[in-house]
This record gives structure tokens, sequence and C-alpha cells, in this order.
């Protein structure tokens, strides 16, 4: 596909990035033809005649051979995908949750109207870990994927250690700087993340697990108590998304949980908005990559590099095989459990070996040794918090 002519869903911060990118390198041989957009009185700064509120203008426009979604609506996402692939167009997306909740479904169509689907905004903003999951380690069996995959969250988990800032204060601050999703919680909750470590997952593993399976606590009941409790500890707290099999190829854990990272820990000096993603592989052991991932220009750089491979006929091969598993194994773990004042003392004994015990008049905690299924119903009991210890 020598010259792209691409229509454009969505003219946020990214969208205008890409424009603005297409229209001063020619090199890149592409051009954006029409770009729909849904509030048609916005000022914006490409030309008039460019934009339209009517999606077809660029699903049935047969001059236009490339779709690229950048909208925050998931069903209307869906929609727009699949009908781009009925009428034999390319497609690059940034919308993880759009594509775990179709993954399988998207790949199959992709493949049976012969265009190419490629996604590598939706992981890691601009670290190329799904392309390297797919080319670089084809030949090294991967043991496991662990990673902080969620710039949202680091950032305003950073601000809360290394500012003080009350966690309100710090999401405030993300959603002013552009780094947290319209709804706020798809990123503290964790669901972001889970999205996203689906689809890792299968590029990594060729495994592709239910939403449901993923064991998934975000950073919505971290109190200033577990963070003084940290820094006393020398540990550092951040959301971290695991995936591993063991040594016979079977899931042994799919999480995204708070965590205590020691002193050395690689992904422990990956601050703010940055992601940190650690691969690990049979041969090549563990390698590192860093990069930012959230805001405008991480985005707009892993949709470049999708247009540039597009360009050249590129296709993720799922050389890995993409086949359902929803069975994880019992994943042990060391945990940490702290209570808010107003809670009733709970018997933490029954989800698990206590190890440490501590309260005061103002906040309790208890350290035990249990697997991540036996901790789950903690989860959602208000005023509780669970973070886990990594080594």
């Amino acid at each position: 596909m020598s010259t792209l002519t691409i229509g454009l869903f969505g003219f946020g911060v990214v969208g205008e990035g890409i424009f603005q990118v297409l229209s001063t390198k020619p090199g890149l041989q592409a051009v954006i033809k029409r770009v729909v957009i849904k509030h048609p009185h916005k000022t914006r700064n490409a030309p008039q005649h460019l934009f339209s509120t009517d999606a077809d203008d660029i699903l049935n426009d047969p001059g236009i051979n490339l779709v690229i979604e950048l909208i925050d609506d998931a069903e209307a996402a869906y929609h727009i995908v699949k009908k781009a692939f009925s009428k034999g167009k390319s497609v690059i997306s940034a919308n993880k949750k759009m594509i775990a909740e179709h993954l399988t479904e998207l790949i199959r169509l992709a493949s049976e109207c012969n265009v190419s689907f490629l996604y590598e905004a939706a992981a890691c903003g601009s670290i190329p870990v799904i392309r390297n999951l797919e080319e670089y380690f084809d030949n090294d069996l991967i043991t496991g994927v662990t990673g902080i995959i969620n710039g949202s969250t680091n950032y305003i988990l950073t601000k809360m250690a290394k500012k003080n800032l009350p966690y309100q204060e710090a999401l405030k601050e993300a959603q002013a700087n552009g780094f947290v999703e319209s709804d706020p919680s798809l990123d503290v909750y964790g669901l972001d993340a889970r999205n996203k470590l689906k689809i890792l997952t299968l590029h990594a593993f060729g495994m592709v697990i239910s939403e449901d399976k993923i064991i998934t606590k975000g950073i919505q009941s971290i109190t200033e108590g577990d963070l003084v409790f940290a820094k006393e500890k020398n540990l550092v707290i951040k959301l971290i998304a695991t995936s591993k099999v063991n040594a016979l190829g079977a899931l042994e854990e799919v999480s995204v949980l708070p965590a205590f990272l020691p002193r050395f820990h690689p992904l422990r000096l990956t601050d703010n908005e940055f992601n940190g993603v650690l691969i690990g592989g049979q041969l090549s052991d563990e390698q590192f990559f860093y990069g930012k991932g959230a805001g405008r220009y991480p985005t707009s750089s892993a949709v470049l590099s999708d247009i540039s491979a597009i360009r050249y006929g590129y296709k993720y091969e799922y050389k890995k095989g993409i086949k359902q598993s929803d069975k994880v194994l019992p994943s042990k773990s060391k945990v940490f459990v702290s209570l808010s004042r107003d809670l009733p003392e709970l018997d933490l004994s029954v989800f698990g070996a206590v190890v440490e015990t501590y309260r005061n008049s103002h906040y309790s905690y208890t350290v035990l040794e249990t697997t991540l299924q036996e901790i789950k119903p903690l989860f959602d009991l208000h005023g509780v918090s669970v973070i886990r210890y990594l080594d």
C-alpha cells in the first residue's frame, strides 16, 4: 500500500496531533481526506471542509483505504471498525476497551476481509510493546509480562507519594494535564489496565482471557496510612499489571493490583505518566521497556508508527495462536490489608495465614500469606485497602 488516504474518527488532542504531523511530513505518504466529529460547531485547527458528522462519509468512500479510530465511545467504535473492515479498509485504533471486549471477533473479521488491524496505541502509549511481543519475542518462550501500564494512575500515585497530595487533589491534577480518561473510574478502578493486560496476554501467550477472570483492584482505596507505611518500610506503591505462565505454559496469574515495590525493583523509578514493562523470556531472561504512557504525544507516536507499518502492508500474525483460556492457577502471594478507623475489626485469618498485624486508634493493617483468588472478596469492601508485595 504505497499511499494511504485516511478517514479519521475523532479530533481531540491525539487526532489533531496526527493531522498536524501528517500535514508537515509528506514523507509518510499519508493524507487525511475526511474527519468525522461529534460536535460540528467547535473551533478546530484544520480546514473546515475536512469535517463531517456522518460516519458514512468515511466508511462509504472508496477512495479512503485506512480508518483511524480515536473516539472514546467503545460501542460506537466497535460498529465503525466492523463496517470499515466490511468495506475493505484497514483500521488503526486506540480504543482498548472496545478492542478488549471484542478481541477475537475483530481479529477474525480483519482476517476474513484481508485488511490490517493495528492497535499499538491501545497498549502502553509510546512503548512499542505489542510489536515487540509479536516480532522480537517470536522465537523466545515468554514467561511473563509485568508492568505499569496505566500512566494516569501512576501519575496520581506519584503525586500522592512525592508531593503528599490527597487522592482527590492528585486526580484533579492528572485530569488538568490530560492524563485521565473521560470517565476517571476506568483508570482508578484498574479497568483501563485490565483491558490492556487482556490484549498483552494474547500477544504474549496466544491466550484470550475473559475480563472477569483478571483479578483487578484499582488505587481508589489507597490511604495516607498506606503511603506512610510504605515510606517507613522503604517501599513504593504502584498499580502493577501481571500476566505469567508456569513451566508447562499454563496461566498462573493475570492480575491488576496495587503493589509494594522493594528498593531495587526495576519498575520502582517509573514515575508520573510514564509506563514501564518487564518482559521475561526463557532465552532473553528479563527486558525492560520504558516510555510515556499517557498524553497527546505518546499516543500520537504509536498511531504514527502503525500508519507507517500499514503503508508497508504489516499485519499482526498472532504466531502464538488465538485460544480461549479462562483457567488461571491459584497464585500465592504476600498481601497487605489495611482498614479505616470506622470499620469494625474483621477476622482476616479466614482469607489466609496471618504473618503480621498492627492496630492503633485510627489505623490497622494485617499482612497475609494467601492466594489472589482468596483475597478477592475484600476488594469491594468500603474502607479496605489491599496491596500485594512484589519481590
